[in-house]
């Protein structure tokens, strides 16, 4: 049989070793296309790329970074290239905490006042007379004169926290007066061994006709302060901020002069229009009072333009102290004591005076640079001489007048209403 004939020995063998070959290799072939099948794996899915959601249609209108229909606008993440190269220059930076205010730095103001003062009771300038009110010194009552303040100021530093500021304000013509007419008026005081106009001085003080007594007061108030602001100035208050702060400190000078005068009418010398018949009496002392001041400023703010102010301040100084006493007629004749010295007695004293001053009012912020404001200003000072204290009870020797009481005080107090600007 051939298929034996392939096995049996000594028959061809050439052909059966191909048969075998053949037949290895289709088996080797099956076995692999098997293999490979098996290996193989289903294709993965491609996904669709994602589409972005079409942007909400909105008005357009946007009222406190909102819009009015309800969709958000984001805060842009960079800040846009200045060249427009299509991309972005850098991310912005973060604003800062203590930034630097962009607030007009001069200010400057005017004001005008309306102030009296309080007086002593006073000491008596006649003896009583029948049917005669008696005068005193108390007699020449406090009007209410009028007066100017100015402040002018600047703030420096690149935050305006620290700034300085220049103050004056006066009064001028402070006093009243007041007078009787009758006979045998015994002026107080009296001036024995004194010549007045070539007569004794006696003839215009004793036994006179008619007495007058009038005051004539000057202030004169000069500040220079230092300011430092603890929360935004008042004129510019942080909003949703109802308080603002400041303190003060810097020096004072504040002048106070009280001079009173008396006229007596001669009842033995004939009438004379220029005044040669009345006897001039002139007390004036003068306190120059020096000295270092601390204070604050506080606001609040009680409506977006409208706040309430008070500035109290403190100062303790020296005070430089004079009183002139002069005796002479209405027409400028000069009296002179007995030893032929005139009766013009200049006295000088030192010490040590306090005062203390608060002005509490309103102020409306018409705008950032222009204000209007109106309040009450009282002004408190002690241990001055004041001319009631040193009324004379006699005239005999220059000695009497040398002295110098100091240990009196007053109070001043008035209304004020100004504006400021600022630039």
């Amino acid at each position: 049989m051939p298929f034996l004939r392939a096995f049996l020995p000594g028959q061809r063998r050439a052909p059966a070793r191909a048969v075998a070959g053949a037949l290895l290799l289709a088996c080797l072939a099956g076995s692999i296309g098997h293999r490979s099948g098996a290996a193989q794996e289903p294709p993965v899915p491609v996904l669709p790329e994602p589409v972005a959601p079409p942007a909400p249609v909105t008005s357009g209108e946007v009222r406190a970074g909102v819009p009015v229909d309800g969709g958000a606008v984001a805060e842009p993440m960079y800040v846009p290239d200045p060249i427009d190269r299509g991309a972005y220059a850098a991310i912005p930076e973060a604003v800062p905490s203590d930034f630097d205010p962009d607030w007009p730095r001069w200010f400057a103001g005017a004001t005008g006042l309306v102030m009296t003062r309080t007086l002593p009771s006073g000491a008596a300038t006649m003896q009583p007379a029948a049917g005669l009110p008696t005068l005193s010194t108390a007699s020449a009552g406090a009007t209410w004169p009028g007066g100017v303040d100015f402040k002018v100021g600047r703030w420096l530093g690149a935050q305006q926290r620290h700034g300085i500021e220049g103050i004056y304000w006066g009064l001028y013509g402070l006093g009243g007066s007041a007078s009787v007419a009758g006979a045998g008026i015994d002026a107080i005081p009296q001036a024995p061994g004194v010549t007045l106009a070539g007569s004794p001085a006696s003839a215009f003080l004793a036994g006179s006709s008619a007495q007058s007594i009038a005051r004539t007061d000057t202030v004169n108030d000069v500040e220079i302060n230092w300011l430092y602001r603890v929360t935004d100035r008042p004129e510019f208050a942080a909003p949703g901020q109802r308080v603002a702060f400041q303190w003060l400190a810097g020096f004072r000078f504040f002048q106070l002069e009280d001079v009173l005068t008396q006229v007596s009418t001669s009842s033995s010398l004939p009438p004379s229009p220029s005044g040669a018949n009345r006897a001039l009496l002139s007390v004036a002392p003068d306190n120059d009072i020096y000295g270092a001041q601390a204070g604050f400023q506080a606001d609040w703010r009680i409506a977006p333009r409208l706040r309430l102010s008070a500035v109290p301040k403190m100062m303790i100084g020296g005070n430089a102290v004079t009183n002139t006493t002069t005796l002479a007629t209405v027409s400028g004749a000069s009296a002179t004591f007995a030893g032929g010295a005139p009766v013009d007695v200049h006295a000088t004293a030192d010490a040590f005076s306090w005062l203390g001053s608060v002005d509490a009012g309103a102020a409306w912020d018409v705008t950032d640079r222009w204000s209007l404001w109106l309040g009450y200003r009282v002004v408190g000072v002690g241990n001055v001489a004041l001319a009631d204290s040193q009324w004379p009870s006699t005239l005999a020797a220059p000695a009497a007048l040398e002295s110098i009481e100091t240990g009196s005080g007053t109070l001043l107090h008035g209304g004020y209403a100004g504006f400021q600007g600022r630039w």
